[in-house]
């Protein structure tokens, strides 16, 4: 549940959302449903990918995405039934530093040729703190659009680039290396002193470290990514950067009690009674079905244990929190809604 029950959304000032995790944990998932939560109500919302997987057009089931913005989905409707729209994303070093060029150095077709010659593979290869830059270069020109008056966002597909986002999600690199990737910018500005790398390089730590930036972490109730959580956090506030909320995911189904689990778990639980409410239920009953039952009850009741223990860790950081359940068949774009659904009802969109 929400950390803060008595806002209705919890980040309504950000414009940029920035999802990190450590690997396995579901954060592009989350990073996915996020931005179907956040479109709503009309509301156009860009999410990017920036670690060349094609996760996203995987997620929902589209052709790998090129490098520009792509209408993907509509958003999960709000209580009026009205939703958004989802663009997508997959931006690639190599075209942006192509971008980069033609924006600030005026090179046009010129820029094109300089691949011939590896000064991209340099610069995105050799200098990766370049790529970095570059990568969050894009989603900064996104973030900074200037809004439109309502009624003029753009038209049906045309001229993508043009549409004003009322929201932008970032499925960042993982926690490990969340600092390293959104604070480069602030290693650049200190390299270049003069020029327009220097103005970028300033403009979009202005914006990394603002209010209307959130950098939200997802975890699962295990030790080592709520570990890595907790660091992650830590990391964050001592470089300046906005921390967000932290988003559970894969949660297990808790269908039994506090006392149950106990009795369980201490192995207070009497075998000829599971074995007549078996019968009952018309299950065919033998010693080697209730023993493995029980066996598998009590594995359960171990595993909720330690998850308890991970949560009031996560508790702990006095975060706003927000759980996911783990979905049986995988994710489709159906799943994905009812997460965002969920992380609406929870207050984090």
């Amino acid at each position: 549940m929400s950390a803060h029950p008595d806002r209705s959304v919890d980040w309504p000032q950000v414009r940029l959302h920035v999802v990190t995790g450590k690997g396995g944990t579901g954060k592009s998932t989350v990073a996915a449903a996020l931005a179907l939560a956040l479109a709503t109500s009309g509301r156009n919302v860009l999410l990017c990918e920036v670690e060349g997987r094609q996760g996203i057009a995987r997620m929902f089931d589209v052709d790998p995405l090129p490098y520009e913005e792509t209408r993907i989905s509509k958003g999960a409707p709000d209580a009026t039934g009205r939703a958004g729209q989802v663009d997508a994303l997959h931006i690639d070093p190599e075209s942006a530093l192509l971008e980069y060029l033609s924006m600030y150095y005026k090179l046009g077709r010129a820029g094109k040729a300089l691949d011939k010659f590896g000064v991209i593979d340099f610069a995105t290869t050799i200098a990766p703190g370049v790529r970095d830059v570059l990568l969050t270069g894009k989603v900064y020109e996104a973030v900074q659009r200037p809004r439109r008056p309502e009624g003029k966002r753009g038209d049906k597909g045309r001229d993508r680039a043009a549409i004003t986002y009322d929201a932008v999600v970032l499925d960042a690199p993982p926690t490990g290396r969340i600092c390293q990737f959104l604070g480069v910018n602030s290693e650049l500005a200190g390299l270049a002193k003069v020029g327009p790398v220097k103005s970028q390089a300033d403009k979009v730590m202005e914006l990394l470290r603002s209010p209307r930036t959130a950098v939200h972490l997802v975890t699962i109730l295990e030790e080592m990514p709520v570990q890595e959580t907790s660091d992650g956090i830590a990391q964050l506030r001592e470089a300046g950067l906005p921390v967000g909320g932290i988003v559970v995911n894969l949660v297990r189904p808790q269908a039994l009690g506090p006392g149950a689990l106990t009795r369980v778990r201490d192995g207070n639980v009497d075998p000829t009674g599971v074995a007549s409410d078996l019968t009952r239920a018309m299950v065919d009953v033998d010693a080697g079905l209730v023993g493995s039952l029980l066996d598998e009850a009590r594995d359960h009741a171990v595993r909720r244990q330690l998850e308890d223990e991970q949560r009031a860790l996560v508790a702990a950081e006095d975060l706003p929190t927000y759980e996911l359940p783990r979905i049986a068949g995988g994710i489709d774009r159906g799943a994905l809604l009812e997460m965002a659904q969920l992380l609406r009802e929870q207050g984090m969109a």
